[in-house]
């Protein structure tokens, strides 16, 4: 029997092999129980001295959501601000002063953007807002496209820069108009908000094309670049594949892990390219597509 070896050519990646930032991830994240007395209200982790994750308890409010504190040389960025009836903008700003005192220099000005505009990720805005030292970008479409540079929405790139430290900003429209990923040059870290994450990713019927397109621009850009990981904001799958938590579970002592990764990135534009016509959603081991009925246009 004559055995024939079949050679598949992969294509390089784009970006040139380049030396990333590292950090850490922990192997669980505090949710919301079993005894909510004692349970803080923020979990946070350091990935590494200048990239720092916080978690809200699911005590305070079940979706749980997962916040990002960036530091540069001049803005330190903070991604979302919770949901619910949550003080995020004391606890922020003590880590930003804690942050400047281990620096032994001045707290840098808070830059605080959102992944989108939904209401559990926008809740402390109110807070954040009226403090000195904090610049609030409203989660919307023509706000972020004029902070961010924008040229051409949602198919040119934006960037802000927080002082030595350059994010890519990308408009990934589709689960919400204002939704966009953040790439964090230094760390190779991207956060892709509600767009991906493990567990349930909402789309209406109408918006298919456009969280479709939104994901073919995700995953050429991950193409591209050098990703350490895919950090989403919510985990609601289980260690089992094609398992997730009920909506309003606020205790997973058997969660997925936060981190997916760029084979993720190209699954979500893949499962979007083999979509069936009428699938009410689409199953994948790490999440879930799920599509609801096209809203009434009378």
């Amino acid at each position: 029997m004559t055995r024939v070896m079949l050679l598949i050519l992969v294509s390089a990646p784009m970006w040139a092999a380049e030396a990333l930032t590292p950090g850490t991830l922990p192997t669980s994240w505090i949710t919301g129980g079993p005894d909510c007395t004692t349970v803080p209200d923020w979990q946070v982790h350091a990935y590494n001295d200048d990239f720092y994750i916080l978690r809200e308890s699911g005590c305070i409010n079940y979706e749980k959501p997962f916040l990002y504190l960036i530091f540069g040389e001049q803005k330190v960025l903070l991604e979302d601000t919770g949901a619910g009836t949550v003080h995020t903008a004391v606890f922020v700003q003590d880590l930003v002063s804690k942050w400047a005192k281990k620096k032994n220099r001045k707290p840098p000005v808070l830059l605080v953007v959102h992944s989108h505009s939904h209401g559990d990720h926008v809740a402390g805005d109110q807070e954040l807002k009226d403090m000195p030292g904090v610049e609030l970008i409203p989660p919307t479409v023509a706000a972020i496209q004029e902070a961010a540079g924008i040229s051409k929405w949602p198919e040119a790139l934006g960037l802000i820069d927080l002082g030595g430290r350059i994010l890519d900003v990308l408009a990934i429209p589709g689960h919400d108009a204002a939704s966009i990923a953040l790439y964090d040059r230094r760390t190779g870290l991207l956060l892709t908000g509600d767009s991906l994450y493990p567990g349930r990713l909402y789309v209406n019927e109408s918006n298919l094309p456009v969280y479709a397109a939104s994901a073919r621009r995700l995953a050429e850009f991950s193409r591209a670049h050098p990703i350490a990981h895919v950090l989403g904001t919510h985990i609601e799958q289980s260690r089992t594949a094609y398992v997730d938590y009920p909506r309003g579970t606020t205790y997973q002592p058997e969660e997925h892990s936060l981190e997916l990764s760029r084979a993720h990135v190209l699954e979500l534009d893949d499962a979007f390219t083999r979509r069936k016509e009428g699938a009410e959603s689409i199953a994948l081991p790490d999440f879930t597509i799920s599509i609801r009925p096209a809203r009434p246009t009378h």
